[in-house]
């Protein structure tokens, strides 16, 4: 079975995950991208907010960068 990753990006490096975590490292992993989360909105808010501005007056049909993939 294929599994298609959210963002669409379907190459790049391989992220091999070991299948026996415990329920207690895998939450781990899930809060650490959690915080990485957090720490990338809390710096570039201001500028994210721009970015997602100007992408939705330039393509007001939803397939603009975030389409693209790119970033």
């Amino acid at each position: 079975m294929t599994f298609h990753q959210p963002s669409g990006i379907a190459q790049g490096l391989p992220l091999l995950i070991d299948a026996n975590w415990t329920p207690a490292q895998a939450w781990a992993v899930i809060e650490l991208l959690d915080d990485l989360r957090d720490r990338l909105h809390a710096h570039y808010q201001l500028a994210l907010a721009q970015w997602l501005a100007e992408d939705r007056q330039e393509h007001p049909d939803g397939l603009g960068d975030l389409a693209d993939n790119d970033f």
